[in-house]
């Protein structure tokens, strides 16, 4: 089975290259696999990086490369968008350039997860912070009856066992996620009416559960996440007032759902606020 890892990015190149550096050169993965970045209208380097360091590394690891470009940031849907068109692997792969691996064999964990559960449309792992003792940032997502966002296990240790066993899910993040290719297409992939971010995942996670398809966490898969460092600090995108306009789209759009669902309770939807981690601050990254 043919994975394709999409990455997209936006300057922050310090970031990109950890991340992709990290995915060529730690992941144990299956026999084949390829890569697609699309560099979102980047300034800082990061295209001639992609082209030359990245390109070569890949080659190295005989990994198949294809670096997508825009002249400016088309936002995260047409971009990824522009990623599905070009990737030929049955499995999609998406990850944000703010993750690295902590499992070393990630991809064929959530491949055989996605392989052993015929009506499971998404898988996605648990992300934990990049410091010790490595709390959980996200174990999938929850929605609340009035359609609030939950991420499940968010600050709780990482061996918390109420967030330890694979589930199926109202929600995954595109921070890290895998995902059926055919499914992905046919539905249309990420809805434009979400760029430039957020709430994109939930509405895909939305659609292919309307049509009976699963979203499930995978716990023995752990993925370092430096929580919100693709988006934050970028000057054309305020996010706090992107999330509230984008999470009115979504509410609006699939309210028939989650008022319906078993989703969290209010009170589990408030949201725990952790000290950032600064990126410079963060060195060698411990595999398992």
């Amino acid at each position: 089975m043919l994975a394709t890892l999409i990455i997209l990015c936006h300057n922050k190149l310090p970031c990109t290259q950890r991340c992709l550096r990290a995915l060529v050169q730690h992941s144990v993965a299956p026999g084949s696999w390829e890569l697609v970045v699309v560099d979102n209208g980047s300034t800082d380097g990061t295209r001639a990086w992609l082209t030359g360091e990245l390109r070569h590394l890949a080659a190295t690891h005989n990994l198949n490369l294809r670096v997508l470009t825009n002249d400016r940031n088309v936002g995260c849907s047409t971009a990824r968008n522009q990623a599905i068109a070009a990737a030929t692997g049955q499995v999609l792969a998406f990850l944000d350039n703010d993750v690295a691996p902590r499992t070393r064999d990630w991809l064929p964990r959530l491949l055989a997860e996605l392989e052993a559960q015929p009506r499971t449309a998404l898988v996605g792992p648990k992300l934990v912070y990049p410091t010790a003792p490595h709390l959980i940032q996200c174990a999938g997502v929850g929605i609340s009856p009035r359609g609030h966002v939950c991420f499940r296990g968010r600050g709780e240790a990482c061996d918390d066992t109420r967030f330890n066993q694979p589930i199926a899910v109202q929600c995954l993040i595109s921070a890290c996620l895998v995902a059926r290719a055919t499914l992905v297409r046919e539905s249309g992939g990420f809805d434009e009416a979400f760029n430039p971010v957020q709430f994109e995942d939930f509405d895909l996670c939305y659609r292919l559960r309307q049509q009976g398809w699963e979203a499930r966490y995978l716990p023995s898969v752990e993925m370092y996440h430096f929580e919100s460092t693709t988006t934050q600090g970028t000057p054309t995108m305020t996010n706090p007032a992107v999330v509230v306009r984008n999470g009115l789209t979504f509410q609006r759009r699939w309210r028939n759902m989650f008022s319906r669902e078993d989703g969290p309770t209010e009170a589990d939807c408030r949201w725990r606020s952790l000290p950032p981690v600064p990126f410079e601050t963060i060195g060698e990254l411990p595999l398992i």
